[in-house]
């Protein structure tokens, strides 16, 4: 599939979930505005205080988790795909009081798009099987960072990709496929409401190609950190504990996420 199909397919694929997750109980846009605060703990701990730091949130969806650091005092800016999720971005930061700036451009095309220079990149959670070249993406990154920041990436574990569903245990695809995956699903992960453009594409990555990828664009690993949480229930086999998914006490456990921070 070309670029300008996926871009194009998964640009209306997100246009419409928009609407879908600010209305539903996953994101709870009502709690944030209350202030409670989205970030995983591990996050604000392995990132560290960002206060009067500049900080991009790349592949931002509507900025929930970049208001967050804006709370944290970070001066922040957030980029996404779709239009309608920044323009909702926007929309939130002024209803909230915060500062943040919000772009609409590919991730790609960010530094063109954003013309400024970051203390911190930072993204994860579901974004890098959006993305078809890590290379590209890595080099974007170090384009962005200051001299001294650093990028933080926490994401899910591509391991859990290739493990059956229902248990977790069994392998049932192939890790190193590295081909576009077409998907045509009804619903988002938020809820039963329909979307409109169902189709999307998306892309494997391993562990190795990510680390290898920012380390070709001449970062520095200081830290991969691989947990044995989760933020959903992954598998069925996977219990709550401490607002988290993990393995049932007792048996042995996997990697569900990981996290990264490289330095420029």
């Amino acid at each position: 599939m070309s670029e300008i199909d996926y871009l194009t397919v998964n640009r209306a694929n997100w246009d419409g979930r928009v609407d879908i997750h600010v209305a539903s109980d996953f994101y709870d846009v009502a709690g944030f505005k209350a202030g409670a605060d989205p970030l995983r703990d591990f996050e604000i701990d392995e990132v560290g205080d960002v206060s009067g730091k500049s900080l991009v949130h790349l592949q931002c969806h509507f900025g929930l988790d970049t208001l967050a650091w804006a709370r944290r005092g970070a001066r922040v800016s957030g980029l996404d795909l779709s239009e309608k999720a920044i323009e909702t971005a926007t929309a939130l930061a002024r209803e909230c009081g915060l500062q943040a700036r919000f772009v609409a451009a590919d991730v790609c095309d960010a530094p063109a798009a954003l013309k400024d220079t970051y203390d911190i990149v930072y993204t994860g959670i579901g974004a890098l099987v959006w993305l078809p070249d890590l290379w590209r993406w890595a080099e974007v990154v170090a384009t962005l960072l200051k001299p001294g920041g650093f990028l933080y990436l926490s994401e899910f574990h591509p391991v859990t990709d290739m493990l059956d569903e229902a248990t977790g245990s069994t392998v049932t695809a192939d890790y190193f496929d590295g081909e576009p995956h077409v998907y045509d699903e009804p619903y988002t992960y938020t809820g039963s409401e329909r979307l409109t453009n169902t189709i999307s594409v998306q892309f494997q990555h391993t562990l190795g190609d990510v680390i290898s990828a920012l380390a070709a664009a001449g970062l520095r690993i200081d830290f991969l950190h691989e947990h044995d949480h989760t933020l959903f229930k992954r598998f069925a086999t996977l219990e709550p504990r401490n607002g988290r998914y993990q393995v049932p006490e007792g048996q042995p456990r996997i990697p569900l996420m990981f996290s990264i921070r490289a330095s420029r």
